[in-house]
């Protein structure tokens, strides 16, 4: 079979692997003019990389390529058109999969979702958006392992199976440069429900109307989290069916929006194991994920927070509501031109927490404007900052005794930097090298 690798990234190598293992004839297209292929395979790259697909008999899209973009170039090629994801759901030898997407919190959740998993005996895989694209531990899977797949609506838009179990977490609007409007990307979470059966389950955060929404789109059973019969934080405790898992002061996720991920995980995996103390062991020693409200270290007696995964303001404002005292917070970057007006007056009622905003990146300006529309003035904006250093040393002189250095900027990393890791990366080495 004649297959075409549309884009050879982290995934696009692994569907590469994947396919020339079964002797397929496979060419390699991205659109890098200078990418280095393996030796003697044919390959398309830069300008026309989408030209002429037709001649293939699969097309293995990568996920952050929009499917129109190959349509464009190629009609009537819906049917040829796969991913590493479909692919997988395909040749997966287990039915325990479950499928985790939302706008914020799928790492964590889906994170403790794998080692609550874990803590009851299970066999278990975590892949998709986070740890390894799932084809690379396929041969690892037998009937009885269980899979945990973060899904970005990047890998569901075209999503060809559901999982036995989904999950939807809080939904806002992002992407919306990628997806054509705020429909486009819900539809494309759907996904991860349509194709459900009545004997599968959906879960989703019963605060969010967009969550639910999403979640009605399966033929399945329906749970909510945040209220029952899913777990719920209340009355100092995390609890499900009348049982205590913990005290939500014994937890470790730093900020109560993390009380959210930490209902979402026990409702699905209250599905196959009621074990309460190997979820409490978890949820009583599970600190987070790197670069999601990350306490580097302090100086003198100023904390620094590295939450550079917050690449909304909607994840900012939760960085805000975490970390207590006074904040220098470190905002901005690439400009996805999202809507960004809530953060005016959310600020103006918040600004008692905040020692100063510090907007940098190209977003900057906008953002101000916002700001001074909200009646907020509280910030400064240095767009001289040019790396990471500048920016770590701008916010230190203005923070003061006992207040936190929180870099959460609410906006994609692409202007300054190669994305979110690298963006926190460059973070903690300039505060450790303070």
């Amino acid at each position: 079979m004649k297959i075409a690798i549309l884009g050879y990234d982290i995934e696009g190598r692994v569907s590469y692997d994947y396919f020339a293992a079964q002797g397929h004839e496979l060419t390699i297209c991205d659109r890098n003019p200078d990418l280095a292929v393996p030796e003697g395979v044919p390959s398309v790259l830069g300008d026309g990389y989408l030209d002429g697909l037709d001649r293939f008999d699969l097309v293995v899209r990568t996920a952050g390529l929009l499917p129109q973009l190959i349509l464009d170039k190629n009609l009537g090629l819906e049917a040829k058109i796969t991913t590493h994801i479909n692919e997988f759901m395909k040749v997966c030898p287990t039915a325990n999969v479950i499928g985790v997407t939302g706008t914020k919190g799928k790492g964590t959740a889906s994170t403790l979702i794998a080692k609550l998993l874990e803590a009851a005996g299970r066999d278990v895989r975590l892949g998709g958006n986070i740890g390894l694209p799932p084809l690379t531990f396929l041969e690892e899977l037998t009937a009885e392992s269980w899979v945990v797949l973060e899904l970005s609506s990047f890998q569901l838009t075209d999503l060809k199976l559901s999982p036995h179990i989904a999950v939807c977490l809080m939904v806002v609007p992002e992407h919306l440069n990628w997806h054509a409007d705020l429909d486009d990307y819900t539809e494309a979470k759907s996904q991860l429900f349509k194709r459900q059966t009545g004997e599968d389950v959906a879960i989703y955060y019963a605060a969010n109307e967009t969550s639910r929404k999403i979640a009605a789109a399966s033929p399945g059973h329906q749970i909510p989290y945040c209220a029952p019969p899913g777990a719920v934080a209340a009355d100092g405790a995390i609890s499900i069916n009348g049982q205590v898992i913990c005290k939500t002061d014994e937890l470790k996720l730093p900020g109560r929006h993390n009380w959210q991920n930490v209902c979402a995980a026990v409702t699905a995996v209250w599905q196959t194991s009621q074990d309460v103390d190997a979820l409490s062991s978890v949820l009583t020693s599970f600190e987070g994920l790197e670069h999601r409200i990350e306490l580097v270290r302090e100086v003198g007696s100023i904390r620094f927070y590295n939450d550079s995964f917050a690449a909304g303001l909607h994840a900012t404002e939760a960085a805000i509501e975490a970390i207590d005292g006074k904040k220098v917070m470190i905002l901005g970057g690439y400009d996805r031109m999202l809507d960004i007006d809530h953060f005016g007056p959310y600020a103006v009622e918040h600004q008692s927490e905040f020692r100063k905003l510090l907007l940098i990146g190209a977003s900057a300006e906008r953002l101000a404007v916002s700001l001074d529309k909200a009646g907020f003035t509280n910030y400064t904006v240095d767009t001289g900052a040019k790396t990471m250093p500048e920016v770590v040393a701008a916010a230190r002189r203005l923070a003061h005794e006992g207040d936190a250095v929180v870099l959460s900027p609410g906006f994609a990393s692409f202007d300054m930097f190669k994305n979110f890791e690298d963006r926190g990366r460059q973070f903690k080495e300039a505060v450790l090298g303070l």
